[in-house]
């Protein structure tokens, strides 16, 4: 048995057989994959798209809705949602009319169109923070928050914690190691994480060491760490937050890229949070690339001064941020997508899956607790969930749950990364939490043992 519960003997034969009718369903994405490595590493062309799964990846068809089908026609009802980046759904009828007319009139010009006033003033609305700026993605959007943050502070160093993942700029590559921080993954420079401090997640004694010293610019935090499961905030966190960094003269720099699909304004919204400066992404613009950030008034001023040339400034800018496109393709989905009924729907869907995954793990006799963030869940192979990162993964299997992927992928369900959880989205019904937990049902009957 493995530590879950979970018979090892038989997740080996599973794998196995599950492999083998991986490969039959799809003999046309077997061959895309093989002819693709000719031209690109690994057949694809970002490596996420290999590294993300223990199986081969599918070649998309199409997307309608809350499902996509492979070049194979096998379809599948999504729950991974592109890392929630897809929490509209495929093919809203409003926004493909939207984006379709702003590229017959033009989709960049390096200059400013009206729906990017519109798009400003809404995030304003959603999130308390009246000044905001673009980028193409919220990796680049973090980025500039740093540096935004070590210009008001004339400070350099980060903090962050444990677990996190706010993109993939070389200083935001920083994990603990040993007696400090060492960047993560190759290529990156071994002296770009000397500014970084890491911190556990929720434990404001050792965040109150970090800050000590007075040199931290910024802390840079999820309003709940989403990159290994889900990790919730202990009781009086975000209030010990916000007066620790504010005490040591430092910026709170909160990204809500992956908890955006939480409500209207995120879990800065939810909780009645108060970051200086606040990063999100991904679902803002219904899958268009987009990343922004929202600033106070006393922060953004360090932007607003006129006097200075493009190189004199803050090191913010890139020549696709702010295009016409994304602010057009931002513009409808916030305000005629992004509703507040969408929201609570999908919301009240993620906790009956939530209640769902309990309940079949009890029915098979195991001891597993799923993660609760409104729309969003997931699994902890363990009687109780994780207070911090180091928790959260010591009580994930992540072969059982790899293996748990491609079955259900077998059988017409995409579940969620390994490092994310399921997800519901706006287009999601109940009959597709219904045959998410059929499947997961069928899957632990054969498991358990």
């Amino acid at each position: 048995m493995t530590p879950t519960g979970v018979s090892r003997r038989r997740v080996d034969e599973v794998l196995a057989r599950e492999t083998g009718r991986f490969a039959e369903l799809r003999p046309r994405g077997t061959r895309l994959l093989h002819d693709a490595r000719r031209s690109m590493p690994l057949g694809v062309p970002m490596n996420w798209m290999s590294s993300a799964y223990e199986h081969p990846p599918v070649f998309v068809d199409a997307g309608s809705g809350a499902s996509f089908t492979d070049v194979d026609g096998n379809s599948y009802v999504d729950f991974n949602l592109a890392d929630t980046s897809m929490f509209t759904g495929y093919g809203v009828p409003r926004l493909v009319r939207v984006a379709a007319e702003r590229v017959a009139a033009g989709s960049q010009f390096l200059l400013p169109t009206e729906d990017a006033i519109e798009v400003s003033e809404q995030l304003a609305g959603r999130f308390g923070l009246p000044k905001w700026q673009y980028t193409s993605s919220a990796t680049q959007a973090n980025s500039e928050a740093i540096r935004v943050a070590r210009t008001v502070t004339g400070r350099n160093d980060v903090v962050m914690f444990d677990g996190k993942y706010h993109g993939h700029a070389d200083e935001l590559l920083a994990e603990a190691g040993g007696d400090g921080v060492k960047p993560l993954g190759r290529g990156v420079p071994r002296d770009a994480t000397r500014h970084v401090r890491i911190v556990p997640y929720n434990d404001l004694e050792a965040l109150e060491r970090a800050l000590a010293d007075g040199e931290v610019a910024c802390v840079l935090a999820e309003a709940a760490i989403t990159n290994c499961g889900v990790v919730m905030p202990a009781d009086g966190f975000h209030t010990g937050l916000r007066e620790l960094v504010s005490e040591a003269g430092s910026l709170l720099v909160l990204d809500e890229t992956h908890t955006l699909v939480a409500g209207p304004g995120g879990l800065t919204g939810r909780w009645g949070l108060d970051p200086d400066v606040l990063v999100a992404g991904k679902s803002a613009s219904g899958g268009i690339p987009l990343g922004c950030y929202g600033m106070k008034d006393e922060v953004a001023a360090v932007l607003d001064d006129p006097s200075l040339a493009w190189d004199q400034g803050v090191a913010t800018g890139g020549t696709l941020f702010g295009n016409a496109l994304s602010m057009a393709a931002a513009r409808v989905t916030l305000a005629e997508v992004l509703t507040d009924d969408a929201y609570e729907s999908a919301a009240a869907l993620g906790a009956r899956l939530a209640d769902g995954i309990e309940s079949a793990a009890r029915a098979h006799g195991l001891e597993w607790r799923a993660h609760r963030l409104f729309n969003r869940s997931g699994y902890t192979h363990a009687p109780e969930l994780p207070g911090n990162a180091e928790e959260a993964r010591a009580t994930f299997d992540t072969d059982v749950y790899n293996l748990q992927r491609l079955y259900m992928a077998n059988r017409g369900v995409w579940d969620a990364m390994d490092s994310a959880g399921p997800a519901c989205g706006i287009q999601h019904s109940d009959a597709d939490v219904d045959r998410y937990l059929e499947v997961l049902d069928a899957f632990l009957a054969e498991v358990a043992g």
